[in-house]
């Protein structure tokens, strides 16, 4: 049995040597061009993998601008301040603040009417109609606008100190506007009593980006 086992081993061996011989010999089927060409050469990591073109902020901007549905929207803001300029809570010589602004049609739509003082924020930039600012913390000093409008109150983490921060930077005399999900009667009543130094003014149902909105217009007071 021994002498068997001493055979096998021996012939295990014998083969594996020839084996290792034999792909040492070979000449390899693939071939790997140590000189590529520039369109050869291999990717350096997933991101080298596809040609990517850099795109400048500007042309990324009038891109979007140009879409369907940034127009409409756009418009639809425009549309509910010519009816509250109409009203004077505001003109084109007013500081505006435009809280919670999204992408930056509201500030859009404001440039266009010929507002050129119109600050939007957001938690996130759009440049160049946003600016990034915590709307439950304004970094403006008291009573520095003369209209200030949300179009998303209800996506305040802490509406109170949302409104609180509103009526802060607003003049006395000046407009505090808001626009939540359309709503009526109690819910109205629930956003109006957030406001601790303005009175109501108006209730309005309207459209805005395609969605059905209720508009609450507060005059700040003394």
């Amino acid at each position: 049995m021994e002498s068997f086992l001493n055979k096998l081993s021996f012939t295990s061996i014998t083969i594996a040597t020839l084996t290792l011989l034999l792909l040492y010999l070979k000449t390899p089927q693939i071939f790997i061009n140590p000189n590529p060409k520039p369109h050869q050469k291999f990717p350096k990591s997933t991101c080298d993998f596809t040609h990517r073109t850099f795109t400048t902020i500007n042309k990324h901007n009038r891109r979007i601008w140009s879409t369907k549905s940034w127009i409409q929207t756009v418009h639809s803001f425009t549309i509910q301040f010519q009816s509250l300029q109409a009203q004077n809570f505001f003109s084109n010589n007013s500081r505006i603040l435009v809280v919670s602004a999204g992408a930056g049609h509201p500030v859009m739509a404001l440039n266009n009417m010929g507002v050129n003082d119109v600050s939007g924020i957001e938690v996130v930039e759009s440049h160049p109609l946003v600016r990034r600012a915590d709307p439950h913390n304004l970094p403006f000093f008291d009573k520095v606008f003369d209209f200030v409008f949300s179009p998303y109150l209800e996506r305040a983490l802490f509406p109170a100190r949302y409104v609180r921060e509103m009526e802060r930077t607003v003049r006395d005399g000046g407009a505090c506007v808001v626009a939540v999900e359309e709503c009526g009667g109690e819910e109205v009543e629930e956003v109006v009593k957030l406001f601790k130094k303005s009175k109501l003014l108006e209730v309005k149902n309207m459209t805005l980006g395609g969605e059905r909105r209720t508009n609450i217009v507060m005059k700040v007071v003394k």
